[in-house]
């Protein structure tokens, strides 16, 4: 890939877990009441017939890690766990006495900060409260991000037991500089640890996840990061590219300079011998920067043409309904978004008062809805279609037209009603992405809103 390609087109971007995406949201649109209103259209539209996903927003760390962009709380005291676990739950319960009936649950995802901060007793009590009111779904997906550090066999074989079946692990790089400069020490045989843990309990999917363009990093160090992470078989990998926001206040990126980061064509060679070596050893690439082997889940869900993707990322099935539970946490009713307090303070608050945690939403007009659709294709499947959709949107010629250069570029074919991402330009979907963006073309930000695309 040549390096004026790369340059071209290595501009801020959004990476589209949702469309709208955050900045272009219409909050002083949004009400409490259109939040609840989409809530239980989505909920009597899809609950019985699939089901509702829940995303659980666990933001305590022991130690800040340089690279990460996360709403946390850097923390040492564990008695923070209980109140949080009971606010979580209250949360739900609000949320469950607004449906008609019980919700069925599809997916759980627990996320962070560091999930396995919390102790495997309290990680249980949190399960027991959410099913206290809820059943689960004959086919469900429950997942959790461990760090390997701190993930115990105890984690694993309660979650286990309550039904999570997927785990993934933060890796990042195994380079020793590298992790110092993100304040990540941990090392291969961490990993090695949980990874057979896992395997050996029943886990039927382990992941981990890798990241190119850290401060530091080499060639060298990406070939011997993925030689060790082949060498324990994850049944699936996120390979991403680094996000560097050091403009969002309390992201803790620090301790390194800009002038220590992979650039450009630099920084894309990461990828493209990441991405070879993976190839090698049988990953295939799903989605954007998602790779599995083919027993896991996501690639069945990929070359099914059911892969979704939402503010969890990449998930192997879809639900209508996502609903976020804690600090920061945004929901997802298909027809608007809504998003949590992002301090834990203002979240206490609200359930002090018997009111759901939100400070913020946006109710997605007709044509966000057909623009949705065609970049969750793009970002999931690589294509998108159309047919007889002039009428509700009009824009579509003048996208059309401003993709006609990456077509040149050789990152795309436009056919009929179709547009299909080649190997080449997969690299490139969010640019991709971008052209559909009207929020974004229509109003481009005047400060720094978007990590760099390559």
């Amino acid at each position: 890939m040549s390096v004026s390609i790369v340059q071209k087109y290595n501009v801020p971007g959004p990476r589209y877990t949702s469309y709208p995406t955050v900045p272009y949201w219409e909050e002083e649109k949004f009400h409490l009441e259109d939040w609840k209103r989409t809530l239980l259209q989505s909920f009597k539209e899809s609950n019985a017939s699939e089901g509702i996903s829940l995303y659980i927003h666990l933001p305590f760390c022991e130690s800040l890690c340089t690279f990460c962009g996360c709403n946390k709380r850097i923390t040492k005291r564990h008695e923070v766990e209980d109140p949080y676990i009971t606010a979580v739950i209250k949360e739900w319960k609000l949320y469950c006495d607004l449906f008609p009936r019980k919700p069925i649950i599809k997916e759980i995802h627990l996320g962070g900060g560091t999930p396995t901060f919390f102790s495997p007793e309290n990680l249980e009590r949190l399960m027991n409260g959410i099913f206290q009111y809820a059943t689960k779904a004959e086919e469900h997906e429950f997942s959790f991000e461990g760090h390997p550090n701190n993930t115990t066999r105890h984690h694993l074989q309660t979650l286990y037991n309550l039904g999570f079946r997927r785990v993934s692990f933060g890796v990042q790089d195994y380079s020793p500089k590298v992790q110092e400069a993100i304040h990540r020490i941990q090392p291969f045989h961490s990993v090695a640890k949980v990874t057979f843990w896992a395997k050996e309990i029943g886990y039927t999917s382990v992941g981990h996840d890798l990241i190119f363009g850290l401060p530091f990093q080499t060639l060298a160090d990406v070939k011997d990061t993925i030689d060790k992470t082949k060498s324990l078989q994850p049944d699936r990998l996120a390979f991403y590219s680094y996000a560097h926001v050091p403009w969002i206040k309390g992201n803790g990126q620090r301790g390194f300079k800009d002038d220590d980061l992979p650039k450009d064509d630099e920084k894309r060679m990461l990828y493209e011998e990441g991405k070879k070596q993976l190839a090698e050893n049988g990953y295939h690439e799903i989605g954007m920067d998602h790779f599995a082997l083919e027993n896991d889940s996501m690639f069945t869900s990929f070359k099914d043409g059911k892969l979704h993707r939402n503010f969890m990322g990449y998930t192997a099935s879809k639900t209508q309904l996502m609903i976020g539970l804690g600090v920061s946490s945004i929901s997802d009713s298909w027809y608007s978004f809504a998003q949590n307090e992002k301090t834990i303070e203002d979240y206490y608050t609200h359930l002090a008062d018997n009111q759901l945690p939100l400070f913020r939403g946006h109710v997605l007009t007709p044509e966000d809805l057909i623009i949705r659709r065609h970049i969750l294709n793009l970002m999931c499947q690589f294509t998108t279609s159309w047919k007889d959709e002039a009428l509700d949107f009009p824009e579509l010629p003048s996208v059309l037209a401003s993709l006609e250069e990456m077509q040149e570029d050789g990152f795309l074919t436009i056919q009929d009603d179709t547009i299909t991402v080649t190997e080449k330009g997969k690299p490139f979907v969010r640019n991709i992405c971008m052209a559909f963006d009207l929020r974004l073309i229509r109003k481009a930000p005047e400060t720094k809103l978007f990590s760099m695309t390559i």
